[in-house]
């Protein structure tokens, strides 16, 4: 890995967490991602699984976790499942996680060879009443891949049919949408290293370059910091391109005059930070361009306030969605007749803003949280509002990353990225 170790309390703390919400006599078992091939023998780089990573810190392939906290052997309470390695794999891969190195990194005393899972499996069913499958219930979601976890959880029903079933993932979409102060401080990482790529091209953009070379300008500043590189796939969108919401071919010329929209950030260590900013590839933002970017600026900044314990998701872009209409009607995009006779099922704001303005955010992009339940303190969230013009040619979202405090406005994970259009300009023409 190229980030620096983790403090493994905040594992032990998680197990501890997830534990305490489990049924009595039941145990939760969690697996790793595939390494998911291309052809030939080429295949694409690994991923870990979020969930175990969250348990364990384990990032390697064909690892699994259990957790039965009412095991009547002690030892048996947490396990980790390890692929064995040996003098082959460590040349041909480089080395793998010993058990020595796995209770380093995790905290989990038990590691046995994944050779003997089915063996120690048994004796594990043979004492619970209760197993937890980890389905992916995410909102957003939408797999048709088969994974190693849905071919874990086929085997064990098959196995095992005179068990009761239970589902983790509601246990871990509300603990892992409060965040530990180890993550945020990871989290914050993140989004430093975002802020370096970010200055990094804001000397570099001119008229004549090509969206792709400021991407490499980016993933250079990022690999060179420690991270894997994006977080999620880099939207660069000169002019018109703005437009298109995920915009992702990043192969145009950027044009004098024109507007860039960066919806760009880093991991670190499977933490995602996600930033938005727009600048002039001229360095210089027409009369027309700042008005409607600090407009945006201006709902971003009032939205984020809006962020507190006890706020509900959609109540609160209804709130987000007033504003907008008033910066919409000050920006002459709007006329009174267009909101009074609006569709209340989709507001005439939406014309120009058609997105949410947050989400949670963490180990994924789009992270875990249950919406329909208010917000609650170290939730960590985005705000990005957008306008987006196609008949004047460009698009602009601003967005950051912001961490929910008990009392006050939002701590901004972000607040050393350049926002203001004036300090934009500046750097650009330093």
């Amino acid at each position: 890995m190229k980030y620096h170790p983790i403090d493994r309390n905040l594992f032990i703390k998680n197990r501890k967490n997830f534990a305490s919400q489990m049924k009595p006599n039941s145990l939760a078992v969690f697996n790793s991602n595939d390494i998911y091939p291309v052809s030939a023998d080429s295949t694409l780089p690994f991923a870990q699984h979020r969930d175990i990573f969250y348990l364990s810190g384990v990032d390697q392939e064909e690892s699994i976790l259990v957790i039965f906290p009412d095991c009547p052997k002690e030892k048996h309470r947490e396990i980790l499942f390890l692929k064995e390695t040996n003098d082959h794999i460590a040349v041909w891969e480089g080395e793998k996680l010993t058990k020595e190195k796995a209770f380093e990194t995790s905290g989990v005393k038990t590691v046995y060879w994944l050779q003997d899972m089915e063996k120690i499996m048994f004796e594990l069913m043979t004492q619970c009443d209760t197993v937890y499958i980890n389905t992916n219930e995410h909102y957003r979601a939408n797999v048709e891949t088969e994974t190693r976890e849905d071919r874990f959880t086929k085997w064990l029903k098959n196995l095992y049919p005179a068990h009761s079933v239970a589902k983790s993932n509601p246990i871990l979409q509300r603990l892992r949408s409060v965040k530990d102060p180890i993550e945020i401080d990871l989290m914050q990482k993140a989004c430093n290293i975002t802020e370096k790529a970010f200055r990094r091209v804001l000397g570099f953009v001119k008229p004549g370059v090509w969206e792709f070379e400021i991407e490499a300008e980016m993933m250079h500043e990022f690999l060179r910091n420690r991270s894997k590189g994006f977080a999620y796939t880099p939207i660069i969108a000169s002019g018109n391109n703005a437009n298109v919401l995920h915009y992702i071919e990043n192969n145009q010329q950027c044009k004098d005059g024109d507007l860039i929209l960066f919806d760009t950030a880093a991991e670190y260590a499977n933490y995602s930070s996600d930033l938005s900013r727009t600048i002039p590839v001229n360095g210089k933002f027409s009369e027309r361009q700042k008005a409607v970017y600090n407009a945006v600026l201006r709902v971003k900044n009032e939205a984020t306030k809006m962020l507190v314990p006890g706020t509900l998701w959609e109540q609160y872009h209804i709130e987000v969605g007033k504003l907008m209409t008033s910066e919409l009607l000050g920006l002459g995009l709007l006329d009174k007749a267009d909101v009074q006779n609006e569709n209340p099922d989709w507001p005439a704001y939406k014309k120009y803003f058609m997105h949410g303005t947050s989400h949670h955010i963490g180990l994924d992009t789009h992270d875990y949280g249950l919406l329909h339940e208010p917000m609650q303190a170290n939730m960590v969230f985005t705000v990005e509002p957008g306008i987006y013009i196609p008949d004047e040619g460009f698009g602009i979202r601003l967005e950051d990353d912001v961490v929910i405090q008990e009392q006050g406005e939002p701590f901004n994970l972000m607040a050393n990225i350049p926002i203001e259009a004036d300090e934009i300009e500046e750097l650009m023409n330093a």
